[in-house]
């Protein structure tokens, strides 16, 4: 099962393969795809992405997780997130949002396992 390319981006705006949602923040993984909703999780921009954001991906199979920490970069990634990631076994990779979604994309058409969790806007 490969995971869903994403189809467009620009700000405040993705849409992911297979699906005809417009998501403003995403995640992504072999086989599927859903809204990224930070109340969830109380997520912010500071102190960023938290581990209870990625631990459904990360128990998804894959082996890289890809990190779009938006257009400007506003979001941060702490380290504790990053060593959670390491924990699983998985590589991470923490980028502006539209490098992010490029090099995902890349990684999706090499076969590659692997997730993603991406910022639309700032």
């Amino acid at each position: 099962m490969s995971s869903p390319s994403i189809v467009s981006l620009r700000w405040g705006e993705m849409k992911v393969e297979g699906s005809d949602t417009l998501y403003k923040d995403c995640k992504v993984w072999p086989g599927g795809k859903r809204t990224w909703d930070w109340r969830e999780t109380g997520t912010q921009h500071r102190p960023g992405v938290q581990p209870a954001d990625v631990n459904e991906i990360v128990n998804k199979g894959i082996q890289t997780l890809v990190i779009g920490r938006g257009m400007e970069e506003a979001l941060q990634v702490p380290e504790e997130t990053l060593a959670f990631i390491r924990s699983k076994g998985i590589h991470a990779l923490v980028l502006q949002t539209e490098k992010a979604v490029a090099q995902y994309n890349k990684l999706v058409k090499e076969g590659v396992a692997v997730g993603g969790i991406f910022h639309s806007t700032c």
